[in-house]
């Protein structure tokens, strides 16, 4: 870590020697088993950072299964390569003993997710938003570069609730880090792009792209101020073989408190009035997959 730290200086200084302005440094955080969704998010942190890190660490804290941990896909050399690609300047893989050194399941100190952390993927999988803000915030003191330096940290919008609690975690601790996102990007027949897709099946994939569809076509009911149909939604999506629903519901999304007929955001007949978040998970096949999407009633055309 201290020889990683070394290099970050130095590329803050050679920064200074030809530039007047304090560099910018954009951090990815990621787990590997890199993808091209990966790819555009190191795009964007290059076109508006002037350092660009990028981490890889499986992060055993935020697994409430170990089987899962262990089975998480692992592809450094491949990782590594399509970093290069992008133009990242610097790749920190730290070992379990250098994040937590000890006991890796039981750090001494951890960071709370608090209220936010026990919703939707907090509720299902218990423990995991503390896991992700305790090395979350570990990474943004380790990647903090020296003054006059400052830190911006890019995240994909597929992991909306964890976008979410980062956002406040950064908020209510007073971190010195501007949180940016980038779009999800999807596949050419709308599935998520995930580490976890590759342990889908021919079949499973099929079945996986029932979750894209039904939250395009809430997305498309919104747009045309029509009552969402999110019952007919999950009704068809507990129908599809190969798909073990575990929640489609549409939230608040600085709250991600589930919106009901007759709220500010939802009227009584069940017409979005504002902008919302249509949220999935489903267990398809051998993984759990996680997507979402904005509900925006201002959006002039469906999708097509």
């Amino acid at each position: 870590m201290a020889s990683f730290r070394a290099a970050l200086a130095e590329a803050v200084a050679g920064h200074l020697q030809q530039h007047e302005s304090a560099p910018v440094v954009g951090l990815v955080p990621t787990m590997g088993a890199l993808h091209s969704g990966h790819g555009v998010l190191i795009d964007a942190a290059r076109a508006a950072s002037d350092i660009v890190i990028a981490s890889i660490f499986v992060n055993p804290l935020q697994f409430d299964d170990d089987a899962d941990y262990q089975h998480y896909p692992r592809t450094p050399e491949q990782d590594v390569t399509l970093l290069g690609e992008h133009g990242a300047d610097l790749i920190f893989l730290p070992e379990i003993a250098e994040m937590y050194p000890g006991d890796p399941h039981l750090p001494q100190v951890r960071v709370s997710a608090g209220e936010l952390g026990h919703r939707w993927e907090g509720a299902a999988r218990p423990g995991h938003f503390d896991g992700v803000v305790t090395v979350v915030a570990k990474l943004f003191n380790i990647m903090s570069p020296p003054a006059p330096g400052r830190l911006e940290a890019w995240f994909g919008a597929k992991d909306a609730e964890q976008v979410a609690i980062i956002t406040r975690m950064t908020a209510d601790l007073n971190l010195d880090v501007v949180i940016r996102t980038v779009s999800i990007v999807r596949d050419e027949h709308g599935l998520a792009r995930s580490s976890r897709n590759q342990r889908l099946d021919e079949h499973d994939y099929a079945s996986a792209l029932a979750l894209s569809a039904a939250l395009f076509a809430l997305e498309d009911d919104a747009a045309a101020g029509r009552p969402l149909g999110l019952a007919d939604q999950v009704s068809e999506l507990n129908a599809t073989t190969g798909v073990d629903l575990d929640y489609l519901v549409v939230v608040d999304p600085g709250t991600l408190q589930e919106l009901h007929p007759g709220g500010d955001l939802l009227d009584e007949h069940g017409v979005l009035q504002g902008p919302a978040l249509a949220l999935i998970a489903a267990r398809v096949g051998p993984v759990r997959l996680i997507d979402n999407i904005s509900l925006d009633p201002g959006r002039s055309q469906p999708r097509e």
